[in-house]
């Protein structure tokens, strides 16, 4: 989501849900049904319905990912047959976009012009937003005030997140990841923006491939925005992106699903819920405790994926632990 000030990925910051009156139409191949009907009432209703505050304790700052148990990083370790990887990241974007108005900051400060037998650089990104390949901390949003587990944002100062900040996942994650190719599953070769996906596609896929989503999983849904882009050119993906609509919460609960990702910034917009954009961010970061990873390029995942038949594999990541920081730039990492 767009942040208000550019900042480098060594500070930190946090960013408050924006909220505003929007309207989104149905996916073709997908029946209408009462969730097009989703409110802010709603919305509340299933806050509570899905939490998973105090599951873990009061104290409990991890959310879903107490979810990835030894066990279920023993399993994945198994889906290891090849020892081939793929990377799910965008490269860094370093030009200015339409939906890339803060590129990466890439600054050389000793070349090999210059005496000496090194060369040096730096960095520099306000990676939240909707071009950068990202995790987003627990910490990242708030719901009426409250963080995940009930934690209050006034904790959250200029000094960071002295809770949930991304530092927490500094172990990193070793688990099952799941690719949920959309555009596959419907025939096309991406969807257009502003498409909904309902729970109802990801379990038609499920059926489609055999693979059904379990506790500690992490899931990745693809709906093509970078195959568009390529054939069409960018636009202002920030109001206009195919993706998950808000009912799907629901389902993240009834599987225990640990983490998800897209490759833009998992929710569909607009959301079509009044006073309610990006309410899937609300309901899994700040209810369920689910970390999310936003604009991942699953495009060379879903070829290596069709050539194998294989949609499962083993998923790696090792966020940049930033004490307090509200998210963090990654390369998840897919082998088969």
């Amino acid at each position: 989501m767009k942040p208000k000030t550019q900042v480098s990925i060594f500070s930190t910051a946090t960013f408050v849900l924006l909220s505003a009156p929007l309207f989104s139409g149905a996916a073709p191949e997908t029946p209408k049904t009462t969730q097009d009907t989703l409110t802010s009432s709603d919305i509340e209703r299933l806050m509570t319905e899905i939490s998973n505050w105090g599951r873990w304790g009061k104290d409990d700052q991890l959310g879903a990912i107490n979810l990835i148990t030894p066990t279920k990083r023993l399993q994945a370790a198994a889906l290891v047959e090849e020892g081939i990887s793929v990377s799910l990241a965008r490269n860094a974007q370093t030009e200015e976009t339409i939906d890339n108005p803060f590129p990466y900051q890439h600054t050389m400060i000793r070349t090999g012009q210059e005496e000496g037998d090194s060369v040096m650089d730096t960095y520099s990104v306000s990676y939240h937003g909707l071009a950068h390949t990202h995790l987003d901390a627990l910490c990242h949003i708030f719901y009426q005030g409250k963080m995940y587990n009930g934690f209050p944002k006034e904790d959250v100062t200029e000094d960071g997140c002295p809770r949930e900040g991304i530092e927490i996942l500094k172990d990193g994650i070793f688990t099952r990841g799941i690719l949920i190719d959309i555009p596959r599953l419907k025939g096309v070769p991406y969807l257009e923006p502003g498409t909904p996906i309902y729970a109802a596609d990801l379990e038609a896929w499920e059926r489609k491939t055999g693979i059904r989503a379990s506790s500690g999983d992490v899931i990745f849904v693809r709906t093509g925005r970078w195959a568009r882009q390529a054939a069409l050119g960018a636009w202002d993906v920030m109001g206009n992106a195919a993706g998950l609509h808000a009912s799907v919460a629901t389902w993240l609960k009834e599987r225990d699903i640990a983490m998800i990702g897209s490759d833009a910034a998992n929710d569909v917009t607009p959301s079509g819920i009044e006073g309610n954009s990006y309410p899937l961010h609300r309901l899994a970061i700040v209810g369920l405790g689910v970390h999310m990873f936003d604009n991942c390029d699953l495009e060379a995942l879903s070829e290596a994926a069709a050539q194998r038949d294989r949609w499962e594999f083993l998923l790696t990541v090792a966020p940049i632990p930033i004490p307090g920081g509200t998210g963090s730039p990654v390369n998840p990492i897919a082998t088969f």
